[in-house]
Parts: structure tokens; C-alpha cells; sequence
């Protein structure tokens, strides 16, 4: 068996990192000698369910299988905290629904300076306070957003507007749905636009009722052929659609976009529960006002709880471009995606629509929703595409909540955002994985790019990219993997080491973890790896068919204030025969959006150093393993902001 010799010193010994003397001279091709680094303290593993109210939710990691939910928390003395106690949910809002940070959390001593960091540039998130169905109309992309225009915290959501040329850049525009009527005064929450073939819009969203029962109501523009949608009517006999017989009055909520049948009907699934069963509802209507429920569920997975954001919406399998929501027939599938509320996390799988009797099936039932994939192992939750028939392709949203504190959130004066929106598409090489990677609008941003070719990482080490500062970067790297043994395939599991993301990047195997360390400052106090772990190698330099890859990131040093959630996200990644390993990561201050193998596995996160901040941000490669060295080529573009601002009407009259 290969593994650890007796005089190597293992890399990482958590929870956190410290220099050792290190030998920057160039070597012989140009490039930095790497840095032997060394790692001490304890490390305390926990794992934690949340049930949270509404969409106030930290996302929590949770492996699917055989992944469990693993985090690590970092002890710190520091006795210049002072105690915070969260609101609860008698105060009007929801608590921060962070069970890893308890009511006796130390708080840290944030500055102004660090906070502000913390927003991010290319990200949209409100210009302020708390952060649905988004379409494209004459030339401009709108965003509606759940809103809360009076505090930083979950509460009086609204439903907020934005528009944007080119989903990069985008202007603030006044409250779309506000809640003044009885049947959404405790709450405009979620639903979806549908544009009709006409080119009228209908949006159809739940409101919470006086009596908090949740309800599906109507609105349109008052003007549609306005680009800018600046006004909404309600229907003045809403509800259209109420909860009904044998569906909890709270357990109702969030219509999808609808699409078409060839009985000319109009179709519109939402969540629901039916004894811990989560499923989706479909009604059929003609003209958005009269709808009949359909005698079957389009599909229900028992034990799941409670289904919000319901997304459905068909994939080609040819995997080369995205189709319209009423699209069916030879060579499409359809996507079931749905919000879990008892653990806010986004599951999706891929399937068959049977539209005879409107019904869903999964193609493997192992793989089905809310027991298999997911969009995003990260901090994500209440996703939602579109169809944007501009650029033939289906654009994915999703929310990033704080992982902070409530009182951070105050302070700072807004919490939350959207990721970059991403494409979606059906990957035809698994069969089993949706493909998604940051539309190429992002590109617009990119400034001067730095490129590194094989640089080499050896066992053990830290290699600095030296970029200058690295806070909005657009990162692609690719690793290819050197035997330092030549016995065959090595196996970590005969070698009594890890597989999958263990506790982190700190836990040692023969091939694994390596990748980048983003977020990073010079003493390597705080960092957050983002990595790449094998069960197995071959000795021919290629990938065999029984190894297992997990792409992972590890938030557990990414800070040392103790009052913000760090934990270990991951998954399995399929990587085929004739790929190599590789990732993409946008960086955008307190953001990591990481996409691995062309996108099949996402993670976003979110971190909240205190010290690798502003021009003291670096990049670096690490490699952890024991029995292998790392080649890394990578690409790296240091990013421009974006214009998120409000609209200027005073110059458009």
C-alpha cells in the first residue's frame, strides 16, 4: 500500500493555517517554488437539519447518499466579543435560521470597512434591505424579486423589479406587486410570468390571505406594450386558483410559468404536501382565470415535505439549445425541480411528461426529486428559469442568502442576492446531469487576464498565483494528476484514507484534496479551498472507471469571526474517460460561484474573512494529496463591477 511516509509532514492539521519559512526563489522554468505550509488547532464536526419559515433560509450542506452533512467550527478566545441574540419569529420576521450559530455565538467585532466588502460587484442584489418570474419583453430583461422594502430581514415581502440589456447590468424600477389587498396583505410571494403567444403577460403568485391561508392570484400590466412593465393590475375578483380539499391552507403556494397542450389549454403546477409527501399540483385553465385541478399530481415523492418553487420545463437532448416551457415531443425531456422547505436545498431530476393525463416520471427513480440531484450543493435555494427567446436558451436564477448574523445584516442595510444566471441544458454525455455555466454576458466584464501552463504542485504544498488582488476574478484551470507510485491503481480506501470531501481540505488522501485557494490572504489565516478528491488512480495518467471524484469547497477557514456559518459543501462529480479535471469559479467579494466539469456540479458560497480583503485578497493552488503531484493550467481574468443602479427616468423624459 502507498500512503503518508513516516517523514512527510501532512500539509493541513486543522482548523487553522500558519506559514512555515518559505522558499519563494524561481526555479528553473520561472515560476514560484512552492510553499510547505502546516496546520494546528482542533477541529469540532457536527451536523445540523434546519426547518426554517419561508424563504428566510441559510442553506444548509447535506450530501446526498453516502455523503453526510459534515461542517467544522473554529474555536476562537478572543473575549473582546460581546453575546447577540437573534429576533424570533414574534417580532415579525424570521430568525436567521442558522443553527450552527447559537444565541450564544460570540459576536465579532466587525469594522465598516469589512462589511462593506461584503457587497457584492457583478452580483445583482437590491440597493438595499431584504432580497420570481423573470421574462425577456422588447428588449429588456426584468427581474421580479421577493422584496422586503423596510428592513434587512425577511419580513413584508414584496415583490421587487429590475431591468437589465443584457443580465449583467441592471436598473432598479419601482415595487411591482405590493401587498394592500386582503387576499395578499401577509405577503406577495412567489409565481412566474408567462408570455402569451400574443404578446400579452400574465403573472400569476401566491398571497398570504388575511387569514394567512395562501392563495393564487392574478395581475398583468396595465400597459403591455410599456418595455419597461412599470405598472401592474390585480384581478379585482382574486383569488383565481384557492387551496383545495385535502391541501393545508399553508402548504400552497408558488405557480410556475405555464405552457401549452394540444387540447389548447394552458397547464400550471405548484408545490404542496400531502402527509409528508412533497408534490406538484397541475391546473389547466384557458384564460387565467377559470382553472380545473387535474385528477393526478404531476408527480410526488413521499417523505420529502413540503415542495415550494416548483420549476418544470423541457431539455433537448441534443444538448444544444434551450426550448421553449410548452416544447414536447421526440428528443426532449423534462426537468422537475423543487424547493424542499423542511431543508432548503433545490433537488431536480430528469424525465418523461406524459401529457395525456399531465404526469412526470423520472428516468431513474434513485435519481428523483428531492433524493438525488441537486442544482447547487451550496448556499442556494428558490430557483427559477426562463425561456429567453432573445438567445434560444433557458436562463437559471437562484437565491443566496447571509450566512451571517441578522444584527450583520442590519448594519450593512441589505442582505442577499442573485448568482450570475446561468444556462441550463441537458448534458447527453451522462444522461443524468444538467449542464449550467454563467451566460456569456459575464464575459463583457473581464479585464486583463493572467495565464499559468503546468505549473506544478507537489504533495503537500501552496503555490501563490501572483495576480495582484483577487476579489472579482473569472477563473478556468485544469489538473491533470502525476503518480508519485507505480503499483497499479491505488485505492484510498485500502489505504485507510478519505473518500469524498471529508471534513475538508485539512483531511489528508492519496489523491486528494487539490485545487485553488480563493479568498486567501498572504499568512494563509483565512482562505476557502476549493478542490477536487479521488478515490482511486490509474497509473497510465488516466482516470479509471471505478474512480469516484467529489468537487468540493471547504468555508471552515474562510473567516475567523465566529458568528458567520462555515461548512464543508460537496458531491460526487461524474468525470469521463476523455476529460480532464477542471473548474470554473467566479469570485465576487463575499461570493464564490464554483462550477466543476463544464458545470454538471455547482456550489456557491458564501465567506466573510476579516483579513483577506480589498488589496489583501490573493489566489493560490494547493495540493493536499499524499501520493500524487498536480499540473494546473489555468486562465484567470480579473473582472470589471457591474452598473446596478436605479433607473434614470429624469433622463429618459
Amino acid at each position: 500500500m502507498v500512503g503518508m511516509k513516516d517523514d512527510d509532514a501532512p500539509l493541513l492539521e486543522p482548523p487553522s493555517y500558519y506559514v512555515v519559512e518559505a522558499d519563494e526563489d524561481e526555479d528553473e522554468e520561472g515560476r514560484r517554488r512552492s510553499r510547505p505550509l502546516k496546520l494546528r488547532g482542533y477541529l469540532v464536526i457536527f451536523g445540523s437539519m434546519v426547518f426554517l419559515l419561508s424563504m428566510a433560509a441559510l442553506i444548509i450542506y447535506q450530501q446526498s447518499h453516502d455523503y453526510d452533512d459534515e461542517a467544522a467550527k473554529i474555536e476562537n478566545n478572543d473575549h473582546n466579543y460581546k453575546k447577540v441574540f437573534p429576533r424570533g419569529v414574534a417580532e415579525g420576521v424570521s430568525a436567521k435560521s442558522n443553527s450552527f450559530l447559537s444565541e450564544t455565538t460570540p459576536s465579532y467585532n466587525w469594522t465598516n470597512a469589512m462589511l462593506s466588502w461584503q457587497r457584492t460587484a457583478f452580483h445583482f442584489q437590491p440597493e438595499r434591505n431584504w432580497m420570481n418570474g423573470p421574462l425577456f419583453h422588447k428588449g429588456w430583461y426584468h427581474l421580479f424579486y421577493q422584496y422586503n422594502p423596510y428592513s434587512a430581514v425577511w419580513g413584508n415581502i414584496t415583490w421587487g423589479h429590475a431591468v437589465s440589456r443584457d443580465l449583467i447590468h441592471w436598473l432598479y424600477l419601482p415595487e411591482a406587486i405590493v401587498r394592500d389587498m386582503w387576499f395578499d396583505i401577509n405577503g406577495a410571494w412567489s409565481g412566474s410570468a408567462t408570455l402569451l403567444p400574443d404578446g400579452e403577460i400574465v403573472l400569476l403568485y401566491t398571497g398570504s390571505t388575511d387569514q394567512e391561508v395562501q392563495v393564487q392570484n392574478l395581475a398583468y400590466p396595465a400597459d403591455a406594450s410599456d418595455p419597461l412593465l412599470l405598472n401592474w393590475v390585480k384581478y379585482a375578483k382574486n383569488p383565481v386558483i384557492v387551496p383545495p380539499p385535502g391541501i393545508g391552507p399553508q402548504d400552497f403556494r408558488d405557480p410556475t410559468t405555464a405552457w401549452f397542450g394540444p387540447d389548447n389549454k394552458w397547464r400550471v403546477t405548484l408545490g404542496s404536501m400531502v402527509n409528508r409527501a412533497g408534490l406538484s399540483l397541475v391546473y389547466k385553465t384557458t384564460d387565467f382565470i377559470n382553472y380545473e385541478l387535474n385528477d393526478h399530481y404531476l408527480h410526488e415523492v413521499p417523505g420529502t415535505g413540503m415542495w415550494e418553487c416548483v420549476d418544470f420545463y423541457p431539455v433537448s437532448m441534443n444538448g444544444s439549445v434551450g426550448l421553449d416551457t410548452s416544447a414536447n415531443g421526440p428528443g426532449v425531456k423534462h426537468v422537475l425541480k423543487a424547493s424542499l422547505d423542511d431543508t432548503k436545498v433545490d433537488y431536480y431530476a430528469i424525465g418523461s411528461y406524459f401529457v395525456e393525463n399531465d404526469t412526470w416520471i423520472p428516468d431513474d427513480p434513485d435519481l428523483d426529486v428531492g433524493i438525488g440531484l441537486r442544482l447547487d450543493y451550496g448556499k442556494y435555494y428558490a430557483s427559477k428559469t426562463f425561456f429567453d427567446q432573445n438567445k434560444q436558451r433557458r436562463v437559471l436564477w437562484g437565491w443566496i442568502n447571509e450566512s451571517d448574523t441578522e444584527a450583520a445584516d442590519e448594519r450593512k442595510g441589505w442582505a442577499s442576492l442573485q448568482t450570475i444566471p446561468r444556462t441550463v441544458l441537458y448534458d447527453k454525455k451522462t444522461g443524468t446531469n444538467l449542464l449550467q455555466w454563467p451566460v456569456e454576458e459575464i464575459e463583457s466584464l473581464r479585464l486583463k487576464s493572467d495565464e499559468f501552463k503546468h505549473v506544478l504542485v507537489k504533495p503537500g504544498t501552496v503555490v501563490p498565483l501572483h495576480i495582484g488582488t483577487a476579489t472579482q476574478l473569472d477563473i478556468f484551470a485544469e489538473f491533470e494528476i502525476e503518480l508519485l507510485e507505480s503499483e497499479g491503481i491505488l485505492n484510498n480506501k485500502e489505504n485507510g484514507s478519505v473518500v469524498g470531501c471529508g471534513v475538508g481540505a485539512a483531511e489528508r488522501s492519496a489523491f486528494g484534496p487539490f485545487g485553488i485557494l480563493a479568498i486567501a490572504n498572504d499568512q494563509l489565516s483565512e482562505l476557502t479551498p476549493i478542490y477536487f478528491r479521488l478515490s482511486n488512480y490509474g497509473n497510465n495518467g488516466t482516470s479509471t472507471t471505478s474512480t469516484t471524484t467529489s468537487f468540493c469547497v471547504d468555508e471552515t477557514r474562510s473567516s475567523k469571526a465566529p458568528d458567520v456559518s462555515k461548512l464543508v459543501f460537496g458531491s460526487k462529480v461524474p468525470v469521463l474517460t476523455d476529460e480532464k479535471l477542471s473548474m470554473r469559479l467566479l469570485v465576487d467579494h463575499s461570493i464564490i460561484e464554483s462550477f466543476a466539469q463544464g458545470g454538471r456540479t455547482v456550489i456557491s458560497s458564501r465567506v466573510y474573512p476579516t483579513e483577506a480583503i480589498y488589496g489583501a485578497a490573493r489566489l493560490f493552488l494547493f495540493n493536499n494529496a499524499t501520493d500524487i503531484n498536480i499540473k494546473a493550467s489555468l486562465k484567470i481574468w480579473q473582472l470589471n463591477s457591474a452598473f446596478i443602479r436605479p433607473f434614470p427616468f429624469h433622463l429618459a423624459q
